[in-house]
């Protein structure tokens, strides 16, 4: 991935005015159209799905879903750990491309940042409602009180409190301090008013100065560095919420980086769905072009074998260890009740992607989209399989349950979809979605101004 891809933009259709007209207008000019306002009709019943799920939980309790004695843990952790993942996945896109001088991250970069809110966001709902009594959630913090209830600091769950909090205040500001001179932009095309005290409120001064230039680059810059080991810690942490306990399975070292890699693979996957969407609903055809999709598809087939490594590492370890509880286990992944659905994820993480070895299958978009959202598939099966196959299938033999999903649960699976979906509508329809300036300097790069 040390090399730059050919053709990043259409060098003959876009120079500097070209390349802001292609994504302000759409907000400030010509408006989004019926297409929008469809799509955005379409995403509110999720919506209200969604809100009507987490109602029902907070009043009812959290027996509402499949969970049992046994299987203590279901869809809410799940969920949890596939939105974090997802989230975790836009920042240290963003980062580490910019670290890595990786010049096709201007058109994928503002979107994928922005990913990493919803999904973040979304996330933290999950641990919450499934708390049973989410009513003391801010147990967690610790605040002066007259009962000395201080948090468990030695339990992996306090320290997703923090690291899910702390993640979500850095990517605000990261995402928001890169937008500035796009803000700016929008600020000096506005046609109202309205527009340009709104706009040039956010923007916070910002006037395309030498000397803002080099303090936006230096902060940019450092922020990137301090995101990559931040999003490694987050997700890692992520990881010890199971690595840490002593289940089968489980109490292994390879799950944080396994985590990591995992929420990499999802977190691309998405990017590249939501790549494709923004692509044709934009028109957005000379800014997005083949060679990003080519070269992130590099990303997710290297990070599928990589997946791929660490299920067979997984295997190996529990076989060559000896202990009984874990060769039951691993046997139980492939016989056991879930035993079709851990097929799948295989099928999904390991197998579909392997057709990205090809070219034209890398810049075909009909392609790309099947398997993007194959892999996201995959990995929550994998998340949904880590509780299920290890908690169904303890130590104690008298306790072995299977998790029967209920109503409820499909609904906290299928409504943050359509939340997440319209929270990026809204975004779309109020903000620059590409990066403008990043765009800008990559076209005079290539000469295309």
């Amino acid at each position: 991935m040390s090399g730059q891809p050919h053709s990043l933009i259409d060098a003959e259709r876009l120079g500097y005015g070209a390349i802001s007209a292609a994504v302000a207008d759409p907000i400030q000019r010509k408006g989004f159209g019926r297409a929008w306002v469809i799509a955005l009709l379409c995403t509110l019943p999720f919506v209200l799905l969604t809100l009507g799920a987490i109602g029902a939980v907070l009043t009812v309790g959290i027996g509402l879903s499949g969970v049992n004695t046994t299987v203590v843990w279901g869809f809410s952790i799940a969920n949890y750990v596939w939105w974090i993942g997802i989230g975790n996945a836009g920042t240290l896109i963003s980062s580490m491309l910019l670290l890595t001088r990786q010049r096709w991250r201007a058109s994928i970069n503002r979107f994928a940042e922005a990913m990493t809110l919803f999904a973040a966001a979304i996330a933290g709902l999950f641990p919450i409602i499934h708390l049973g009594r989410p009513l003391y959630a801010y147990w967690l913090a610790p605040y002066p009180n007259t009962m000395d209830l201080w948090p468990q600091w030695r339990s992996a769950l306090v320290w997703d409190f923090w690291a899910i909090l702390s993640y979500l205040l850095f990517s605000a500001l990261f995402w928001y301090t890169g937008l500035l001179p796009d803000l700016a932009t929008m600020r000096d095309r506005a046609r109202t008013r309205a527009g340009r005290v709104i706009y040039g409120a956010l923007a916070l001064g910002w006037r395309n100065s030498a000397r803002h230039w080099r303090a936006y680059e230096t902060y940019h810059l450092t922020m990137a560095a301090l995101a990559v080991p931040l999003v490694c810690s987050v997700h890692s942490i992520v990881g010890l919420d199971f690595a840490a306990s002593l289940m089968p399975g489980w109490q292994e070292s390879l799950f944080p980086p396994y985590f990591v890699v995992g929420a990499m693979f999802s977190g691309f996957a998405m990017v590249v769905v939501l790549a494709i969407l923004v692509r044709w609903g934009l028109n957005l055809q000379a800014m997005i072009t083949p060679a990003h999709f080519d070269a992130m598809a590099k990303v997710m087939l290297f990070a599928s074998i990589v997946m791929a490594f660490s299920y067979a590492t997984e295997w190996f370890t529990a076989w060559v260890g000896g202990e009984h509880a874990d060769r039951t286990v691993v046997g139980y992944f492939f016989t056991g009740d879930y035993a079709p659905l851990y097929g799948a994820l295989l099928f999904c993480n390991c197998v579909a992607p392997q057709a990205l070895w090809w070219r034209r299958v890398r810049r075909n978009l009909w392609w790309l989209a099947i398997i993007s959202v194959l892999i996201n598939v995959g990995m929550w099966l994998e998340r949904i399989l880590i509780v299920w196959n290890t908690l169904s299938h303890g130590h104690a033999v008298t306790l072995w349950r299977t998790y029967h999903t209920s109503l409820y649960d499909v609904a906290i699976l299928v409504g943050p979809l359509g939340l997440f979906a319209f929270l990026f509508l809204m975004l779309a329809r109020l903000l620059p979605i590409v990066s403008m300036h990043e765009v800008r300097q990559l076209a005079r790069n290539e000469g295309a101004a």
